[in-house]
C-alpha cells in the first residue's frame, strides 16, 4: 500500500503530542511492508526544535505553502490512501485539495476528537469543517465510543472508526530502577486538571507525611501549596518517562473534562505507564473499563480515601504486571498498525466514492 499522511508534525516532538504519535504509527506501519510519505508544514516553530530529520522507515517531506503541494500531486492522485490530520495549518483547504485529486481512500486522523467537535459546535473550522467532514471515506478518531456514531449520524461521515494512541514497547518497559515515590503524576499543568489533582494525589500526601509523592511537567503555578513530600519536577523528557514510571510504586492518571465527557478517550500515558509494569490509579470515565480491567489492571479512584486505600493495597505489583499485559496484547504500535491497515482496506470498499474521484 502506499500511504500518503498529511499531519501536523513527524520532524519535530516539541509542544504536541502528535509526532510521538505519528512515529509509532508509521514506523510500525511501514515494517508491515507499506510505502509511506509524510508531508509537513515547514513552520519556523518547528524548524527549529526538529529532532527526526530523516526517518529510514518513511519519506518526509516539507512544504511552505498550499501550493507547493503540487509538487507532490501525483503522488497523492495515485497512493491508495491520504490521510489529513487534525491541526495541520489550512486544514480545510488541504482537505478539499486532497480530496479533488486522491484516487484511493481518503482519510482524517483526529488525535484531538472532543477539541474539533467543541470547535465544530462553535462554529469554529480551523482545519476540518462540516463540509469536508462527508467527502472522507473514513475518520480515524482518537475517541470511540458513542462519539463515532456522532460523527456519522451529525456530519454525514461515510464511516468513524476509532484508531487510539498506543506505546512502542522497546521504548516503555520496566527498567529495573528502585522505587523513589509512592505515587507519581506526569503531566502539564491544566486548570480543569488541577482539581482533580488535588484531591488524588495532593491531599493523600498531606494525609501520608510518610510516603513519597512527585508531580511531574510544566506550566504549575506559583501559588500552588505542594506538601513537603510531594517532589516537583518542572520538565520531563520523553527519553525519561520509562525510568520514571519503573521508580514509581503506583502512578496517577488525570483526565482532561472534555475527554471524561467523550469517554473512551485513553490518553497515551496510560499505556506508557502500564508497559513500564507501573499499576496505575485512575480517575473515572465511561469505556475505561473496556481498555483495563478494574481491580485488576488498573484501579479507579474518585476521592482522597480511594487512593489512600489503593496506596495500602498489597497486590499493586501483580495489577502492574497485569496492567503491562494487557498493553503488550492489545496497545502497541504494531496493534495500531493493523488497525490502521483494516481499516483502509474496508473505506477501499466503497467503490462508489472511489470510482467518482478517479472517473
Amino acid at each position: 500500500m502506499k500511504l500518503v499522511v498529511l499531519g501536523l508534525s513527524l520532524s519535530s516532538s516539541w509542544g504536541n503530542g502528535h509526532a510521538t504519535t505519528y512515529r509509532a504509527l508509521l514506523q510500525a506501519f511501514a515494517a508491515r511492508g507499506h510505502d509511506v510519505l509524510f508531508l509537513e508544514r515547514d513552520v519556523p516553530w518547528y524548524a527549529d526544535q526538529r529532532d527526526l530529520t530523516d526517518p529510514d522507515w518513511c519519506t518526509l517531506e516539507f512544504y511552505r505553502e498550499i501550493g507547493d503541494l503540487e509538487r507532490y500531486g501525483a503522488a497523492i492522485t495515485n497512493a491508495d490512501a491520504v490521510i489529513v490530520g487534525s491541526y495541520v495549518p489550512d486544514g480545510v483547504a488541504i482537505g478539499t485539495f486532497v480530496q479533488e485529486r486522491a484516487r484511493g481512500v481518503v482519510g482524517f486522523y483526529d488525535i484531538d476528537t472532543p477539541v474539533t467537535l467543541a470547535k465544530l459546535a462553535r462554529g469554529d473550522f480551523e482545519y476540518i469543517s462540516p463540509r469536508c467532514i462527508p467527502g472522507y471515506d473514513v475518520y480515524l478518531s482518537f475517541t470511540g465510543g458513542p462519539t463515532l456514531e456522532y460523527i456519522e449520524d451529525r456530519y454525514g461521515c461515510p464511516a468513524a472508526r476509532p484508531l487510539y494512541c498506543s506505546v512502542d514497547p522497546s521504548r516503555y518497559r520496566p527498567t529495573g530502577a528502585a522505587a523513589r515515590w509512592d505515587l507519581s503524576y506526569l503531566g502539564t499543568y491544566s486548570d480543569d486538571r488541577q482539581p482533580t489533582l488535588e484531591a488524588l494525589l495532593l491531599e493523600p500526601a498531606r494525609a501520608l507525611p510518610n510516603h513519597r509523592f512527585v508531580v511531574a511537567g510544566p506550566l504549575y503555578p506559583d501559588g500552588i501549596a505542594w506538601p513537603d513530600n510531594v517532589e516537583r519536577i518542572a520538565h520531563l523528557p520523553p527519553s525519561e518517562h520509562a525510568e520514571f514510571y519503573s521508580a514509581s510504586r503506583s502512578t496517577l492518571n488525570v483526565t482532561r473534562a472534555d475527554m471524561i465527557a467523550a469517554g473512551w478517550a485513553p490518553s497515551v500515558r496510560l499505556f506508557e505507564a502500564a508497559a513500564c509494569a507501573t499499576p496505575i490509579i485512575s480517575d473515572v470515565w465511561r469505556g475505561l473499563d473496556e481498555i483495563f480491567a478494574a481491580d485488576r489492571e488498573i484501579v479507579m479512584a474518585r476521592t482522597t480515601e480511594q487512593v489512600i486505600a489503593a496506596l495500602q493495597r498489597d497486590d499493586l505489583g501483580a495489577i502492574g504486571a497485569a496492567g503491562r499485559r494487557r498493553v503488550l496484547g492489545e496497545h502497541t504500535a504494531e496493534h495500531r498498525a493493523a488497525e490502521l491497515e483494516a481499516h483502509l482496506v474496508e473505506a477501499n470498499g466503497g467503490n462508489a466514492r472511489r470510482n467518482a474521484r478517479a472517473g
